[in-house]
């Protein structure tokens, strides 16, 4: 569920001091902001900001921590977080979708190798909010989904409070969801990827 509340491919490593033999990293320090890929490594990190994030507001937690395992074991290209100082401050999870429209059986399916990404949860640590960090990461996540070629549409579902938050992110309504949990009730929302060969060109893709 895409619930809470940049340009280019995600940053390659840093580039290594004059004096660095090649290959060797220097362990003592970490870069001061990342964008990359999840693995399932970051779980257990994405489940903590997950549930005090939501949990608190709804009561409810858009993935269990066996959820956001499963998808970043299927799907960890569709995954975004933002490190700083190695630590996990926001993350998206999505995963692959081959209907229409979102039913209840997406809240826990991956289909690969479809045109249409579900961003299922978008999250930022309760010591980061109000910096406009959820905005400046789905823009940079909405970039990187327009350099993955197979892609032309992501679809989410949010409570109507966050309806502005993805209007201006881009992205449209179509109409009351199919999927509720518990006695919430959402809106489906869609970003158009596609026909953005221009940009991709132009990217870095």
């Amino acid at each position: 569920m895409g619930l809470s509340p940049h340009l280019g491919v995600i940053p390659g490593p840093i580039n290594e001091p004059p004096g660095t033999l090649p290959g060797r990293q220097r362990r003592h320090t970490l870069p001061a902001s990342e964008f990359r890929n999840l693995t399932p490594q970051d779980a257990i990190s994405v489940f903590e900001i997950e549930r005090e994030a939501f949990v608190s507001v709804s009561g409810l937690c858009p993935l269990t921590l066996d959820e956001v395992l499963h998808f970043l074991s299927l799907c960890p290209e569709l995954s975004l977080g933002w490190f700083e100082e190695g630590q996990l401050v926001a993350f998206i999870i999505g995963s692959g979708w081959d209907k229409e429209r979102l039913s209840q059986d997406a809240l826990t399916t991956h289909v690969a190798g479809t045109p249409t990404v579900h961003i299922h949860v978008l999250s930022v640590h309760r010591h980061c909010r109000q910096q406009g960090k959820g905005s400046i990461l789905l823009w940079r996540y909405l970039q990187y989904l327009r350099c993955l070629p197979w892609l032309r549409r992501a679809l989410l579902i949010c409570e109507e409070f966050l309806v502005p938050f993805y209007h201006k992110a881009g992205f449209k309504e179509k109409g009351p969801s199919l999927i509720s949990v518990g006695h919430l009730r959402f809106t489906e929302m869609e970003y158009s990827l596609g026909g953005r060969a221009f940009e991709r060109r132009n990217s870095g893709c």
